[in-house]
């Protein structure tokens, strides 16, 4: 019983040490309590801490489309080209950067339009969302002209029109809004003769804002990931995408069928690259975008692979595709 007596007072010293730290402390102090069990008193040191210091570094707002650098070739006939796929995850935001990055490298004048309420290819391209006043959801509804919200020259070439969070209400804002599945296209008609492409990144969906984009688009580039559900809800985008067309867009049409996340040491991606070649024939595109950590760590450093890593497997795969939208017309 003794040893427990003990314990017992061990204890009960220690908790009013701690009271005695309690009742010492203070918002603006530091309290460092030290007992000595010799005098059996608490010796109370205390010291300022010093103030927190809240170093804001200004970010610079963009520059306005007033500010593009002037364009030294003659621009051709735009080509508006959808990049979309209701499944998520198998390379849309990659390829609408990386894409329209490779073909500004190629001389293009290129506009990317970020649909997409995630704004992946805003943040992979180091815009700064909390400088952006106008995005393009104020373009789909509150009528701002598309080149107030452009940020010119992001890299050579290329242009964006970016999106925030506030493009998150727009599917519902869209319901009662007239001629709704038409304003992405009347927004993008203004800039045909200005750029030579104008790649889409649509959301991972079938909402008004994907039919939005099949309503602007002339073409559709569909990227499909090398995995075991590489086909599944492909179907259901065929479908939707013969609606538009029967309805609001007869020029409609798949532009190709791009297969990303390749990875040449399994048979799956070897099996998963036969099945869609059968399925779709001569519209898949010969180039395959391999599964590369580079294409991985470039969105978080702004930059497309084409300047993140000018000369690994994913640039050279981008600039391959690039050469190949370009053969196609």
């Amino acid at each position: 019983m003794g040893l427990f007596n003990n314990l017992k007072k061990d204890k009960k010293a220690s908790d009013h040490a701690f009271n005695d730290a309690e009742n010492y402390s203070d918002s603006s102090e530091v309290a460092d309590v030290y007992a000595s069990q010799n005098a059996g008193e608490a010796t109370v040191r205390q010291r300022e801490v010093a103030p927190i210091r809240e170093d804001r570094v200004e970010v610079a707002a963009p520059r306005s489309y007033q500010e593009k650098k002037p364009v030294k070739h003659v621009i051709g006939q735009t080509k508006i080209l959808a990049i979309i796929n209701q499944k998520g995850g198998v390379g849309k935001s990659t390829t609408a950067i990386n894409l329209s990055a490779a073909l500004g490298a190629m001389n293009k004048q290129v506009l990317l339009v970020d649909l997409d309420p995630q704004g992946n290819s805003s943040s992979g391209l180091g815009i700064e969302k909390s400088t952006i006043s106008n995005c393009i959801y104020d373009v789909l509804l509150n009528d701002v002209p598309l080149e107030e919200v452009i940020i010119p020259d992001v890299c050579n070439g290329l242009d964006i029109a970016p999106a925030t969070i506030n493009l998150a209400g727009a599917e519902v804002e869209l319901v009662s809004e007239m001629a709704r599945e038409n304003r992405l296209k009347d927004a993008v008609g203004s800039m045909r003769g200005k750029y030579d492409f104008i790649v889409i990144d649509c959301p991972p969906s079938l909402g008004l804002l994907t039919v939005n984009a099949l309503v602007a688009a002339d073409k559709l580039l569909i990227p499909i990931q090398c995995e075991f559900y590489a086909l599944e809800g492909v179907t259901k985008l065929l479908d939707s995408m013969k609606r538009v067309k029967t309805r609001l867009n007869p020029t409609l049409d798949i532009y190709g069928v791009l297969l990303t996340m390749y990875d040449n040491r399994t048979l799956l991606s070897k099996q998963v690259v036969d099945e869609v070649r059968g399925y779709f024939g001569r519209t898949v595109f010969n180039t395959m975008i391999p599964r590369t950590v580079k294409l991985s760590e470039a969105p978080s450093f702004g930059q497309p692979i084409t300047e993140y890593d000018p000369k690994g497997k994913g640039s050279i795969a981008y600039i391959e595709l690039a050469k190949e939208v370009i053969a196609r017309g």
